[in-house]
């Protein structure tokens, strides 16, 4: 068995309320790990915080691809007025990459425009096999960033999340399809919108801490460390 050295830098106390200084925190957080040449891993709970990872990882490997799983499409312009918000983040990171490096994994919910925007973008990618393995020849060698939300896993199997959405992966389903993407560059990832108190079981949490396991096991391989 392979082991994987994993090092826990600990827990980034965000000033609530405040977006940007957040932002800004992330970066500088992001900087260091990636100056010091490491695989980033990030938990998180608002996918907002996607944004200024990816931000900071373009700004290093300008040939970013990201892939997206999740069950909302998070393409919106914006949400109750704000235009940063979990529902607007991979609008903002379409922004950010351009055209062809945003593909999205699960998604079955969102608005008529996001589907419309992500129809323009070519960003959704069916389950069924044939198109995961096409997927995978595409991206082949290039440098891709994994952005997993919890949701796109059915609420039956991890209901602490901040948007259930019925209809999801099961727990089996989610680990087959990370293990579809193993061959891939993938060079960091995050696991986001984790919410404990929504599930008094506690079976939400350790449902992550395994997946989290899992894809630390998958994507990264001692080669990258």
């Amino acid at each position: 068995m392979t082991e994987v050295p994993v090092h826990d830098w600990g827990d980034l106390e965000l000033p609530l309320g405040d977006k940007k200084e957040s932002f800004r925190w992330i970066r500088k957080a992001l900087q260091k790990i990636l100056a010091s040449k490491k695989f980033p891993i990030l938990l998180g709970g608002d996918h907002l915080v996607t944004l200024p990872i990816i931000e900071e990882v373009f700004r290093v490997c300008p040939d970013l691809h990201l892939i997206h799983i999740d069950a909302h499409t998070d393409l919106r312009e914006d949400y109750l007025g704000e235009t940063h918000s979990h529902s607007t983040v991979m609008k903002k990171v379409l922004d950010v990459l351009g055209q062809g490096r945003l593909f999205q994994l699960g998604i079955r919910s969102g608005t008529e425009e996001e589907f419309q925007r992500a129809k323009k973008a070519k960003s959704i990618v069916s389950l069924n096999e044939p198109s995961l393995k096409s997927l995978v020849r595409r991206l082949k060698g290039k440098p891709v960033y994994l952005s997993l939300d919890l949701d796109v896993i059915d609420p039956g199997y991890l209901p602490g999340v901040g948007t259930p959405e019925p209809g999801g992966l099961t727990f089996a389903e989610c680990l087959s399809l990370l293990k579809s993407l193993q061959s891939l560059n993938v060079i960091g990832f995050d696991i986001v919108e984790l919410t404990p108190d929504y599930d008094p079981t506690q079976i939400s949490s350790i449902t992550a801490s395994v997946i989290l396991r899992e894809m630390i096991l998958t994507f990264c391989h001692p080669s990258k460390l």
